[in-house]
């Protein structure tokens, strides 16, 4: 199977210039024909698939390159998956310019949580989601009411935080690696919070058990040293997220670090220093990661028996450490 992707970009209305544009590169499934189209501009057909297909948004960790995760992108197009992975460069906190999954911080406050979406990127990729939808390439190959939401780190949190259908009903449910709800004492909130998600969708966390960066990321939440690799994303799953029907997991993956979704890594930027070696097959954790987001998707969000029967068959992989559904 072919993969593609075409770019798209995305005007966010209440941000300021330089810094308000995004800048989208969109991954589907196509079919190689040897038109003069494709032979002269690259612009391949999609698959001749008989119905339009899910996208995931997917939103990257703070200064990781989506590039990176390029790899993940190209694993659920060949299952039907339109995938967006998308760069926006903007000013998350005053004097610090990074490449931003989009956080709304104004609304992730103790007074303000839960009253707005804390997801700035979200209705624009939407918009400019729907013009693709409309003319080009992709023209009416995306199913607009079967989005979800997924990210690493920083655009993990921002995906569960947001993982919201009253403020976006056309989602249908989150997945994250190496993320988690904990609430920063930096924003006001008191030592060891917890924020509320929303009950209303199903969500997929996924952890590594040497996550060296959230165990280095401890202060940020009130800890007086380094502490789990894993604990605060447990504690999403048992404190943040009140759904019991038999669709939300926490899977950890033994000997996957806080990168190992990261393929290849830019050592250059983000916080790679503060990981701790992973152990085993890279490949073969990523590979797994992959396999669980095509299930969980397919199966929990979209209804596919043999998707379902496949994640939980996966749950025999021996690199499947501990596994919490509810």
């Amino acid at each position: 199977m072919s993969v593609r992707a075409l770019y798209e970009a995305a005007k966010v209305d209440s941000a300021t210039a330089p810094y308000d544009t995004i800048h989208m590169k969109v991954y589907y499934p196509a079919n190689l024909d040897g038109s003069m189209d494709q032979i002269n501009m690259g612009l391949v057909p999609p698959r001749d698939d008989d119905k339009p297909w899910p996208v995931v948004i997917f939103m990257p960790g703070t200064n990781v390159p989506v590039e990176s995760y390029a790899w993940l992108a190209k694993a659920l197009a060949e299952q039907g998956i339109v995938t967006v992975l998308y760069s926006w460069i903007k000013e998350d906190m005053p004097g610090f310019i990074c490449l931003s999954p989009g956080i709304e911080l104004a609304n992730l406050r103790p007074d303000t949580y839960g009253t707005a979406p804390t997801a700035s990127a979200l209705p624009a990729i939407y918009q400019a989601l729907t013009r693709i939808n409309t003319s080009g390439v992709l023209a009416q190959r995306l199913d607009l009411t079967s989005l979800v939401i997924g990210g690493h780190s920083a655009g993990g949190s921002v995906a569960l935080l947001n993982n919201n259908p009253n403020w976006f009903p056309w989602l249908k449910g989150c997945f994250t690696y190496a993320a988690h709800a904990a609430a920063s004492t930096q924003l006001g909130f008191a030592d060891d919070s917890m924020l509320t998600l929303n009950p209303n969708l199903p969500y997929l966390l996924m952890a590594g058990s040497r996550d060296g960066v959230i165990a280095a990321s401890s202060f940020r939440y009130g800890d007086a040293e380094t502490s789990s690799s894993t604990g605060r994303i447990a504690r999403t799953f048992t404190d943040s997220i009140d759904r019991h029907q038999g669709d939300t997991h926490f899977i950890t993956l033994a000997g996957a670090n806080h990168f190992s979704v990261v393929h290849p890594s830019d050592s250059a930027t983000g916080r790679q220093f503060l990981d701790w070696d992973s152990e085993g097959s890279d490949d073969d954790i990523r590979h797994c990661i992959a396999s669980l987001t095509t299930q969980f998707i397919l199966g929990e969000l979209l209804g596919d028996p043999a998707a379902r029967r496949a994640f939980s068959n996966t749950m025999t992989n021996p690199l499947i450490a501990a596994h919490d559904c509810k």
